[in-house]
């Protein structure tokens, strides 16, 4: 099913095809199968993408699926898949990766995610949190922190005003390590104390008080399922399940914030990340052996304005005018190189 009817009458109304300047091209013949991987983040964007694209273009299939940025990038960079999904830049030791597989990314910044911290809606005493007790919940120091009395000491001794905290037991489920949101979370929210208090950069350690799942939904499930929770979340997750979480405000110096599509976009909510595509380039160049004639016209459509609609029309936030253009620069250059 698709997501809209308001959606399927933009598509069939786009009789007059785009420009560079407004998106690529909406092709109505576009054959052949993409397959995508990566960020379970992104991937509620390439699906809804791929699903829009079927409905203009039925020789078009598509295969997304979302295990996490970092298994993506080794399926792309083994030649598995056409295009990764990423919710952060893809590392140097991945790019030696796909270097040394013969795959040649291409980083396109497609929108924008605010990273939610999410808990039970019945936590009434959770309703905002600083970075110094976010530390103190998730951070390398707190594997010994099983309850929320804990974490507030501990909170306090690393210099946290927040002052609201539940009692009782912590529960925590937030991405583990193979996932693109847990290294935004702890790049963004974790890593200057760590490195300030001479620790290691890293989240506390799974085990029974933390479960870490790649899926988001399984994050949403266990965060829901015990009243003084927590766990973090891509934004449009959390505010697509507000009968299971509650989103928690964030104080990165400047007060409490929502999060909210706008306080994501104007930068004032102060845990949010970038989120892109990687097509290899080497799927659209004729001349090359893995050559693939969907690739091309569906990042066509994933970069147009319909596109742009898209990512918003599922909770996230899409790019400033001259950020899009400037990725749809990017892409233009990539296929005129590639003779595409």
């Amino acid at each position: 099913m698709r997501t809209s009817q308001r959606l399927a009458a933009a598509v069939l109304a786009s009789a007059v095809l785009s420009t560079a300047s407004t998106g690529a091209a909406l092709a109505q013949d576009a054959e052949g199968n993409v397959f995508v991987s990566g960020s379970s983040t992104v991937e509620p964007i390439s699906f809804i993408m791929a699903e829009e694209f079927n409905y203009q273009n039925p020789n078009f299939t598509y295969t997304v699926t979302g295990p996490g940025t970092t298994s993506g990038f080794e399926q792309f960079c083994n030649r598995e898949t056409d295009i990764s999904d990423a919710s952060r830049p893809i590392k140097d030791s991945e790019a030696e990766a796909c270097a040394a597989g013969g795959v040649e990314p291409v980083e396109l910044y497609i929108g924008i995610d605010g990273l939610a911290v999410i808990t039970n809606p019945t936590n009434d005493a959770l309703r905002c949190l600083d970075f110094a007790a976010l530390y103190a919940i998730f951070g390398p120091e707190s594997d010994d922190v099983r309850t929320w009395t804990d974490a507030q000491a501990f909170a306090q001794e690393v210099g946290s005003t927040t002052e609201s905290w539940p009692e009782g037991d912590i529960s925590i489920t937030a991405p583990g390590d193979e996932s693109g949101t847990h290294d935004s979370f702890l790049e963004v929210a974790i890593e200057d104390l760590a490195e300030e208090r001479g620790q290691e950069a890293r989240l506390r350690t799974p085990g029974d008080i933390y479960v870490a799942s790649p899926n988001d939904n399984v994050i949403i499930d266990g965060t829901s399922g015990f009243p003084t929770s927590v766990g973090f979340v891509g934004y449009a997750f959390a505010v697509n399940n507000p009968d299971k979480v509650k989103m928690v405000a964030i104080d990165g110096g400047a007060g409490c914030v929502e999060p909210s599509e706008a306080t994501v976009a104007d930068g004032s909510y102060p845990i949010a990340r970038p989120l892109f595509i990687y097509p290899d380039s080497v799927r659209i160049d004729p001349g090359s052996g893995v050559y693939n004639g969907a690739v091309s016209p569906f990042v066509d459509f994933y970069l147009s304005d319909l596109g742009q609609e898209l990512v918003t029309e599922i909770g996230y936030v899409a790019l400033s005018d001259s950020d899009i253009e400037a990725t749809r620069a990017t892409w233009e250059e990539t296929k005129s190189s590639a003779g595409s």
